[in-house]
């Protein structure tokens, strides 16, 4: 049963100003606000475009938008407006954190670029999430999940081998992983800011996001001077640490090391691969790899899958199942660390979201909020900001303010 959590968080008090969208950017304010900050969505008047990425909905609320949005206050403001930019500064100018996916040039044409944010709010770390970085011959390209993931080398390394199309991984990874890494850039820079009163920029992208997931093949690359190519589910390193087929599905196995290479020998009953000179280390076993998997596969398809999982777990060897995603998330030890959590969103009901992935044993962090319906939040943050409400009336009227 997916709990809701109530936790403020180690970064109550934390201010973060949210001008992002689709996934890089809002993955990095979506793990700050897990972690207690308040951040504010700005959306531009018809929204972030993850709003209509549909299907799939539920009640016609975008389920991609609120999975990445949950736990943020939204404001959204027409920033052809000289007035909403005016918004935007007076909220800028109280942050502790200004997150940011636009083009290279987008905060400058607003008359906001870093160097003027840093002279109005000296501590403001300014947090720019991008393609390629802000510097180097790439500056200016946009930013795509899939460039970054073929360009950082991570579709030559995924996917089934030589002869076979290129493969990227499931997920957006340089997207999320690249939101992972801003988060831990605010959070650094914040807390040198908290000491010095001195905020900075905080610069890191999809494609630095992709190389730095390709830690074992670069040290393949630089020792060989030859790049690794796909595997499979195969380590490049080690062996046998890998999916195999069992009599009527998969498991993964991670006999990685010696002592577990015997183990497993000893839960599928072959003991003779103990003295076969092609399999007797590590480095063998890499060498020949297909006929491993080959013999393993005749040994484990005598047997399902629970059943071998239940005899590796006995003897102490590192096996799991290939889950669904529909399956994790019913799965006891996801939902005992409340990975799976469920907000009331005011439109579309109960909904289910992925829990934040780090605890705190005295500041927990969680999921307390739903994603915000468009504007849903902008009288509100203005008149936290100060403003009365016969001004936000008249920004309602002139457009300058979109409120739901």
């Amino acid at each position: 049963m997916a709990r809701k959590m109530t936790g403020k968080g180690p970064l109550a008090g934390m201010k973060v100003i949210e001008l992002a969208h689709i996934m890089a950017g809002p993955a990095c304010g979506m793990m700050l606000a897990d972690m207690g900050a308040d951040v504010i969505k700005v959306e531009k008047p018809d929204g972030d475009d993850s709003r209509r990425f549909l299907p799939p909905d539920i009640k016609g609320e975008s389920a991609a938008f609120m999975m990445m949005n949950r736990n943020k206050r939204g404001i959204a403001l027409n920033l052809k407006d000289p007035d909403a930019i005016a918004i935007l500064r007076r909220l800028l100018e109280s942050a502790d954190v200004v997150v940011e996916n636009y083009r290279i040039d987008t905060m400058e044409r607003l008359g906001l670029p870093y160097q003027t944010l840093r002279e109005i709010n000296p501590k403001l770390v300014y947090c720019a999430i991008s393609g390629f970085g802000r510097t180097g011959p790439y500056a200016a390209r946009g930013g795509f999940d899939l460039i970054a993931q073929g360009m950082s080398g991570l579709m030559s390394i995924t996917g089934e081998g030589p002869g076979r199309p290129p493969v990227k991984p499931g997920a957006p990874i340089s997207d999320i992983t690249a939101g992972f890494l801003a988060a831990m850039g605010c959070i650094a820079a914040y807390s040198r800011a908290q000491a010095t009163g001195q905020g900075q920029m905080v610069d890191t992208s999809l494609f630095e996001a992709g190389i730095s997931l390709t830690y074992w093949q670069s040290a393949i690359a630089f020792a060989t001077s030859e790049a690794p190519g796909a595997l499979g589910s195969a380590h490049p390193l080690n062996a046998p640490y890998q999916s195999f087929r069992t009599r009527d599905g998969w498991i993964n196995i991670g006999a990685a090391n010696q002592r577990n290479w015997l183990r497993l020998l000893e839960v599928i009953g072959a003991p003779e691969l103990r003295d076969d000179p092609r399999f007797a280390s590590n480095l063998d076993r890499m060498n020949n790899l297909p006929e491993l998997v080959e013999l393993l596969e005749e040994f484990l398809c005598t047997r399902g899958t629970e059943d071998w999982l239940a005899r590796m777990e006995a003897a102490g060897l590192p096996a799991g199942p290939v889950m669904t995603i529909s399956q994790m998330h019913q799965d006891p030890q996801a939902l005992a660390r409340d990975m799976i959590v469920e907000t009331e969103h005011p439109v579309a009901g109960p909904v289910k979201a992925i829990g934040l992935p780090v605890k705190f044993s005295e500041t927990p962090g969680g999921v307390n909020r739903p994603a915000p319906t468009l504007g849903q939040h902008g009288r509100e943050i203005l008149l936290d900001c100060g403003f009365p409400s016969e001004r936000i009336d008249t920004l309602v009227r002139q457009g300058a303010l979109v409120v739901g």
